[in-house]
């Protein structure tokens, strides 16, 4: 277990610092001039100038590239120029909301798109395997914004069962947390089940055939057996990769879901900085997100290597 979590750290600094890299390069090419954006309507070149020098940009690429990542690695991301508020304050007040969301979308996303491919898998060609089929493509096909939009019309205008927008912090109220965050994760979640759906049921189907399923059920196994101890965990593997990879992609900011709902997440801080060429916050945002899906594929690595026993070899 240590050496493949050396190896596996061994790639993971490399490939953080090629991104930081990546990440910065990319910024600079974005159109527009930062010190223009925060000058407004002062357009005097001694104006300019102060602004380039107290933000460092008349300095050559590397050494701005140097200057940024030195205070990243102790927690520095540089400062908004368009709210005066340091980018790690940023992050650390909007992350916990992305993340909470994140998570309930993808409880649901579990809850409903792992039985059913096991279900579809278990009667394949039948009404079931049908069924789910067809609940999968529509999860596929329906846009979010959409469906968000269905969800508040009929449960929050006609009903009047939950919110319509907004959040509230757990630490305010528990309860109004939960009720604003049920239809967002929902909205999020059933795009997500549908692709859970599809990949657990074409890899029960495969672990279905195999030989020592047909000799589990040879000894005199009782099904519920062979699926759950036996096939299920085989077939785990590949979704456990979709899943660090579903949940990084929301971890990055759901921009639609975050704005139908009026969410103060990830997304629309990322979408508000890129239109006002914040950059320091763009470049914070996209690196604490790169970082989340390095270290998700590491724990999918870690929990492969403990749900497969070949790989322990």
């Amino acid at each position: 277990m240590l050496r493949f979590l050396v190896r596996r750290l061994a790639v993971l600094v490399p490939t953080v610092i090629f991104v930081s890299i990546l990440i910065f390069g990319l910024q600079q090419m974005l159109p527009g001039d930062p010190a223009l954006a925060m000058a407004g309507e002062e357009r005097d070149p001694t104006v300019l100038a102060e602004i380039r020098a107290q933000y460092h940009l008349d300095e050559p690429l590397p050494m701005q590239y140097l200057r940024w990542i030195s205070g990243v690695l102790v927690g520095d991301f540089g400062e908004s120029i368009r709210i005066k508020q340091p980018v790690a304050e940023l992050i650390v007040q909007k992350l916990p909301v992305t993340f909470q969301l994140a998570c309930w979308a993808m409880l649901v996303a579990l809850l409903i798109g792992v039985p059913a491919g096991i279900l579809s898998a278990l009667y394949n060609g039948k009404w079931v395997d049908y069924l789910a089929n067809v609940i999968g493509l529509a999860g596929l096909s329906v846009p979010n914004f959409w469906l968000g939009i269905m969800m508040i019309l009929f449960f929050s205008v006609e009903l009047g069962w939950f919110p319509a927008s907004g959040y509230t912090p757990p630490s305010e109220d528990l309860g109004k947390n939960l009720m604003s965050m049920i239809m967002p994760a929902f909205v999020l979640g059933t795009g997500i089940a549908a692709v859970f759906m599809r990949h657990t049921r074409s890899a029960m189907l495969q672990v279905l055939s195999s030989d020592y399923i047909r000799t589990a059920r040879a000894k005199g196994l009782f099904e519920r057996v062979v699926i759950v101890k036996h096939a299920l965990r085989n077939a785990a593997v590949p979704v456990i990769t979709l899943g660090a990879l579903e949940f990084g992609q929301l971890l990055s900011g759901a921009v639609l879901t975050e704005q139908i709902f009026s969410i103060p997440g990830f997304g629309k801080l990322i979408v508000d900085a890129v239109f006002n060429r914040d950059y320091a916050v763009v470049q914070g945002v996209v690196l604490c997100t790169a970082t989340a899906y390095i270290l998700l594929n590491l724990l999918a690595d870690i929990a492969y290597f403990l749900v497969n026993p070949r790989m322990r070899g």
